[in-house]
């Protein structure tokens, strides 16, 4: 049994309404590319397990398993042309997400920035908006459509259109610190951060226009373990370990 569904049954959402924004690396399990079945399925039920909260929520994910812009146009390749290619990573991501929620019962819609109606929905915000009036689990990909612009920043911008009351940061840690805690066993670990404080002390959490959007939109980011079961069930609650960045 995950932790997310041992949670005890008075265990209530802070939130009615939350964004998850997911890295692709955390798609890749024990792997060093690509989509682990196994780690899709076990996110997929964690979702599950934050739905059964009541919370309306919706997902960005990632496509850094596949491919990265940024390092690619560090390597020579154009910028833009990088960025387009690692937003059509992440409508693959969001395709395998959205399988394993409907294999467990979830009726999810892909709505994409950049349109391939094809395989998926163009991002509307009305219709959006109504996907998760309907309880569907919506997830966004393409980012925002344009180059120069990180799934992060796609992840703030989502969540203040659609209204969320707090956009929930999945790491391979749990929670913000002062330093990489892999490589600096030094390194303080915050509960809670002000926007300011992480622009301030340039914490790599989000890159800085995602923490400028969700400061000016009142966001809180909940920074939390999302490779630890039951972590997103956690972050909601405030049960599980977590850092808050806001005010």
């Amino acid at each position: 049994m995950s932790k997310a569904s041992a949670q005890p049954a008075s265990a209530k959402s802070r939130y009615r309404r939350a964004l998850l924004k997911i890295s692709g690396e955390a798609l890749m399990g024990p792997g060093q590319y690509g989509i682990d079945q196994a780690t899709v399925r076990r996110i997929a039920e964690e979702v599950r397990d934050a739905r059964e909260l009541g919370v309306e929520l919706c997902l960005v994910i990632g496509g850094g398993n596949i491919f990265r812009g940024v390092s690619q146009a560090a390597s020579g390749m154009e910028r833009a042309s990088a960025d387009y290619m690692g937003m059509l990573a992440t409508v693959m991501n969001a395709l395998a997400v959205q399988n394993a929620l409907e294999a467990i019962g979830l009726f999810t819609r892909v709505l994409s920035a950049i349109e391939m109606t094809a395989i998926c929905e163009p991002y509307i915000r009305r219709r959006a908006l109504r996907h998760m009036e309907k309880g569907r689990i919506v997830i966004f990909a393409a980012g925002t459509g344009n180059p120069f612009f990180t799934t992060d920043t796609a992840a703030a911008l989502r969540a203040a259109e659609m209204g969320c009351d707090a956009l929930l940061k999945g790491t391979q840690v749990d929670g913000v610190y002062s330093a990489d805690p892999k490589k600096d066993p030094n390194a303080k670990r915050f509960a809670q951060l002000s926007y300011h404080e992480v622009m301030v002390r340039d914490l790599k959490v989000m890159d800085q226009a995602a923490i400028a959007l969700t400061r000016e939109n009142a966001i809180p980011i909940v920074v939390f373990p999302i490779t630890e079961r039951g972590g997103i069930v956690g972050a909601l609650t405030g049960q599980g370990p977590h850092t808050v960045i806001g005010g």
